[in-house]
């Protein structure tokens, strides 16, 4: 067996035989589920609270157009005094709208007021400037002669129906669930870096401070501890992964299996008919929506992307944790690591959704740093194999030259103790 095989062997058997490890590993879908359903909950509750919202419309224009809702109930305070009614709203209303008397309706335009102590919500704000809108436009419709009422019935909702060139159907939010998938494995490998990356570093800090690393290095080159490192923990992550998907998809079965039978059972043949119907409706649909994305392209891309955006900033984690003695000591140099990372996020969430064949994708999505992302967001929209092919070389080319003179930093920091490198002194360990 080769020494670099060895260093796998035991970098990866350390990783798995961790306490913490395996705690977190059995441990993690349990929080993740329970927070899921947790915050399901807490949603559902919040739907019950009813905010009670005063009404005081001098002007006797608004009163009947504030409809009560399932989250909002309005009380009608104009028969009171203004400063009465602002008194007993203060004390146990969410608000209270005020409508001044005016001599010119479109005044009220920008003269009612909501009083709060708290800022409203946007949704309300919204709807509450909708109701005077449309008060106020009908009653403008009125003063010119013409029928609110039938204007009102003859506007028409349109629906814009989707097909091909070719004459099947289109399918409607077709981009949204692309974007969804995109962000999704952009957003899955950025945690994975970040996460066994920082892992690779622990490990690399670990044995320089128990002094181990000068027994092993006598034995072994620094390149090839270095990859030992980088694999074997590379391993370990995507076993944990694994383990995570498997007991998350059973949880999830198994709540879901749980919280139905809890509930009543519907016996009609005609409900059991309709549920048979809408059920191959949803299998249909979902096998539609699958043609339309290029998902063999997308999960061997992410495997490609994921293996070669992992390595590449591992090699960047193993550098800086051979270039310091402490975690604390290794801050200063990870935010240029972070950074790329971040803003691929930003950049790939706010550019591909709009345009994902635009200029400033296309560019991100062939930087290697930001490629793993950025580009696993461009993929489900369809992207020209010349890209994706072009994006893979400079990935893996940047590796191979990070890999290089992060092997001359790992060298060098392993066996230097008791002092915090600057930057300038990196670039001198580049040369030695």
């Amino acid at each position: 067996m080769s020494v670099l095989s060895l260093i796998i062997k035991r970098e990866f058997i350390a990783k798995v035989r961790n306490k913490s490890f395996i705690v977190m590993t059995f441990l993690g879908p349990l929080l993740i589920v329970g927070m899921t359903f947790l915050i399901a909950y807490l949603s559902s509750v919040n739907k019950g609270d009813i905010k009670i919202v005063g009404v005081h419309d001098r002007a006797n224009i608004f009163i009947n157009d504030f409809k009560n809702s399932e989250d909002i109930k309005y009380v009608d305070l104009s028969n009171l005094p203004f400063d009465k009614a602002k008194d007993s709203a203060s004390n146990a209303f969410e608000g209270l709208i005020y409508v001044p008397q005016v001599a010119n309706v479109d005044e009220l335009a920008t003269k009612t007021t909501y009083i709060s102590d708290d800022s409203p919500k946007m949704d309300f704000l919204m709807n509450l400037q909708k109701i005077i809108d449309t008060k106020l436009n009908k009653e403008n419709l009125k003063k010119l002669g013409f029928d609110a009422e039938k204007i009102e019935n003859a506007k028409i909702k349109s629906e814009v129906q989707f097909a091909k060139f070719s004459g099947e159907d289109g399918l409607k939010f077709l981009n949204e669930i692309k974007i969804g998938i995109g962000f999704a494995f952009g957003y899955l490998i950025m945690m994975f870096i970040i996460i066994y990356g920082n892992m690779v570093m622990r490990s690399v800090i670990e044995e320089k401070t128990n002094r181990i690393i000068e027994i092993i290095i006598s034995s072994v080159k620094p390149f090839q501890l270095m990859m030992g490192k980088i694999i074997g923990t590379s391993l370990a992550g995507i076993l944990q992964f694994l383990i995570w998907i498997v007991l998350g998809v059973i949880l999830i079965f198994s709540l879901s299996a749980v919280l139905g039978g809890q509930q009543e059972a519907v016996t009609t043949a005609q409900v059991s008919v309709e549920q048979a119907e809408v059920a191959m409706s949803f299998v249909e649909k979902l096998q539609l929506y699958i043609n339309e994305i290029p998902v063999f392209t997308i999960v061997i891309s992410f495997v490609i992307f994921f293996i070669g955006g992992y390595f590449l900033y591992s090699s960047f984690y193993a550098a800086i944790g051979a270039a310091v003695d402490s975690e604390t000591d290794s801050q200063q140099f990870l935010m240029p690591i972070i950074m790329p990372l971040m803003l691929a996020v930003y950049v790939g969430f706010l550019t591909v959704m709009n345009d994902p064949n635009g200029t400033v994708a296309v560019i991100f999505s062939l930087v290697p740093l930001t490629s793993p992302i950025v580009m696993l967001m461009r993929i489900p929209f369809g992207v020209p194999l010349w890209q994706i092919a072009l994006s893979v070389v400079l990935l893996y080319g940047t590796f191979i030259f990070v890999v290089w003179f992060a092997a001359k930093i790992y060298r060098v920091g392993i066996l230097m103790y008791g002092k915090k490198p600057s930057w300038k002194e990196l670039y001198k360990w580049l040369k030695y």
